[in-house]
């Protein structure tokens, strides 16, 4: 059951690019972030009655000081860099620079003297370098400014999602999972809806028709929150180990879908740099773990 909800996951997530590009297009980025932490924090309050009985369970407040900041840089940074970023790049793109989220993880560990990068690291990482250029040379020979700000938009919210990541750990092993990313959708969330609703009460909501709320329920309660809360139930029963290589598959089932759904194309430089890309990030993650797993 775990691997059949880890299969459908992925396709959720890899068909979410191609959707959400669609309404950022319709709505803007500004007013789809509105919405979208109109109706996160709901769900997190929801969540949390429905787990503890109370709509706010107590916390300390040094934590609660902690989540408001860490989510303020995982939902209101993070969330907000990825939504522009997408907006101006493409789905295809996207998926595959968000795919380097690893590396990221690695260096925010050496730095913060947890890990050493050992020799098989540094080579993933130089091999996904490679790939991360390669992949940006179409666009930067095009002169397409735009998409390729896009990309470095995404890169830069790929490091923010990773420190994010790693940050919140210990805050996630004292409290669990639903108290922590409740608080930290709740407090990180409120300042990019602010910054948003000077354009999100101009949409005009009612024009929309049954097919874009069909799809923004989707991307905002499927893909968005369920999502990561299935992610999480995957990570308890099958592992991390198990579970991260899965996260390879979402590039080709993005792709996909934008081929089918937006009519994206590839050249074989793009697909070429994509897949060098991949193979180092998974290469310096798997030598991480390999090492980890050595005898001393």
């Amino acid at each position: 059951m775990a691997l059949a909800a880890a299969v459908a996951l992925i396709a959720v997530w890899g068909a979410n690019f191609s959707i959400q590009k669609h309404l950022l297009n319709l709505l803007s980025p500004s007013g789809f972030l509105w919405l979208r932490y109109l109706i996160m924090p709901l769900c997190a309050l929801v969540m949390m009655r429905w787990t503890y009985g109370r709509f706010f369970p107590p916390l300390p407040r040094k934590d609660i000081i902690a989540l408001a900041g860490l989510g303020f840089i995982g939902h209101s940074v993070h969330v907000g860099l990825v939504t522009f970023g997408i907006h101006w790049s493409t789905p295809f793109s996207s998926s595959v620079i968000l795919a380097c989220g690893p590396l990221f993880t690695l260096f925010i560990l050496r730095w913060q003297g947890h890990e050493r990068l050992h020799k098989g690291q540094v080579l993933g990482v130089s091999v996904a370098f490679v790939g991360v250029l390669l992949f940006l040379s179409e666009k930067l020979i095009n002169d397409d400014l735009r998409a390729t700000g896009g990309d470095l938009v995404l890169l830069l919210s790929s490091f923010l999602f990773s420190y994010y990541t790693v940050s919140v750990k210990p805050l996630i092993e004292k409290h669990g999972s639903i108290l922590t990313m409740g608080y930290a959708t709740l407090l990180g969330g409120l300042p990019l809806m602010l910054a948003c609703m000077p354009t999100g009460v101009q949409v005009d909501w009612l024009a929309l028709g049954w097919q874009e709320w069909a799809l923004l329920f989707w991307s905002v309660l499927i893909s968005a929150f369920a999502g990561w809360w299935v992610w999480g139930w995957l990570n308890a029963v099958r592992g991390v180990a198990r579970t991260a290589p899965m996260m390879y598959l979402i590039p080709p089932v993005a792709g996909l879908f934008a081929w089918v759904l937006t009519g994206e194309q590839f050249s074989g430089v793009k697909l070429l740099g994509a897949g060098v890309a991949l193979v180092g990030v998974a290469w310096a993650q798997f030598a991480r773990a390999s090492q980890r797993n050595k005898p001393s």
